[in-house]
Order: structure tokens, then sequence, then C-alpha cells
């Protein structure tokens, strides 16, 4: 999404993957989601989907506003509802403060549940 801080300044681009890399930070961070090396835990690639397909975080820029979908694996006994709706806070808070961008929506799917061991 091009940002211009004024004539004299230029313009700025802010990739759709530094939007996504932010955005993935800002849910790995609450607790509840399930995560590996910092990064969000994402299920097994089933067989013939491509793997960009199994990313956990994919964005959409129109030039209002930013949509972001994340797919979260919760860890077992946190309260599934209260980690989506922390998640949807960090990461608008994060990319808007981040970018300038504006988000409209983060959307939040729930794709598994991490059982401890």
């Amino acid at each position: 999404m091009d940002k211009t801080p004024s004539a004299s300044e230029g313009s700025l681009k802010v990739s759709n993957e530094v939007i996504a890399r932010i955005a993935e930070l800002a849910a790995a961070e609450i607790s509840g989601v399930a995560t590996e090396d910092g990064k969000l835990s994402v299920p097994q690639p089933r067989i013939g989907i491509p793997p960009l397909m199994n990313a956990p975080v994919k964005i959409s820029v129109s030039k209002e506003a930013a949509v972001i979908d994340v797919s979260i694996i919760t860890e077992q006994g946190s309260k599934a509802v209260n980690v989506a709706s922390d998640v949807q806070e960090s990461v608008k808070s994060a990319v808007q403060s981040m970018t300038g961008i504006p988000v409209s929506k983060v959307n939040v799917n729930i794709v598994g549940i991490k059982l401890n061991k």
C-alpha cells in the first residue's frame, strides 16, 4: 500500500510480506497462541495444497484499508474466544502503529489445538 507523507518527502510502500510478518509477530505474543521458534504454529500441510495456502497470515490491501486473516492454533486450556479477541486487537494495533496503514478487519481462524504433553 502506498502512503504519501507529503509531496516533498516522496512516497512509502510497505509490502504485504512485511505487513504479514508484523501481524504474525503480534499474534505470536498473545498468551494461548501456540508458537514454534517465535512463529505461529501451523497445521501440517495437506498433500496437493501449495505451501503459500498454508501460510498463517494472509493480507488483502485496498486503497482504504487492510484486511488481515490470521490462522492460529490455540494451546490446550486457553479460552479460544479470548485468545482470538486478543489476537485481533494486537494485530490491528501493531500493523497500524508500525506502518500507518489502517486495518479494517482482522479475521482470526482457529485451526487447531496444541495438546499439553
